[in-house]
């Protein structure tokens, strides 16, 4: 029995619930996303609750039930908040700055590396060394902050990188002479 996927999801007022078959879209204040559950699964709204239950009984279908609960709360959470990642930039001469709609990056390549944003994402630079990424679907940003990060990960000996906010870098000693 999962105990996330027998939890009911609260649907906030100003959320509209539409299913259609297997599909499940949901508009509110940030914006429309939709998603298709698995055959094995099924939703039921009820009032202000929507409720996940297994139509069949076997391992898979036990295991999509917990994952597509959390999947559809990621949604509902989506639509009226909205999710944020930030990133740090730690190093002498990183920094970072909007062109346009596109982010502009300085990590002490020869180059400035340019990031166009997905769509249904948008970036801030509130100050040079921060980054703010956020958007309405919680896979879409962690991705971006992902790719954003790898293009310059923190190393270990000095912690020069690209990092998630209060993200801790394990340090390494350098040699000794």
């Amino acid at each position: 029995m999962s105990r996330i996927g027998k939890k009911a999801i609260a649907v906030p007022a100003g959320v509209s619930v539409i299913i259609e078959g297997q599909t499940l879209k949901l508009k509110g204040p940030k914006g429309e996303l939709s998603w298709t559950l698995a055959e094995e699964i099924e939703v039921k709204h009820e009032g202000a609750e929507l409720t996940l239950a297994k139509r069949v009984d076997n391992t898979r279908a036990q295991a999509m039930w917990g994952l597509t609960r959390t999947l559809v709360a990621n949604m509902m959470t989506g639509v009226t908040d909205g999710f944020e990642r930030t990133l740090e930039l730690v190093g002498v001469g990183y920094r970072a700055a909007m062109k346009g709609q596109a982010l502009s990056l300085q990590l002490g390549f020869s180059h400035d590396v340019d990031i166009e944003a997905p769509t249904g994402i948008s970036f801030a630079v509130p100050k040079q060394t921060e980054i703010k990424i956020s958007g309405i679907d919680k896979q879409q940003v962690g991705e971006t902050a992902a790719r954003i990060r790898r293009i310059r990960p923190p190393e270990p000996y000095k912690g020069k990188g690209v990092r998630y906010a209060g993200e801790r870098v394990r340090r390494k000693e350098g040699k000794k002479k």
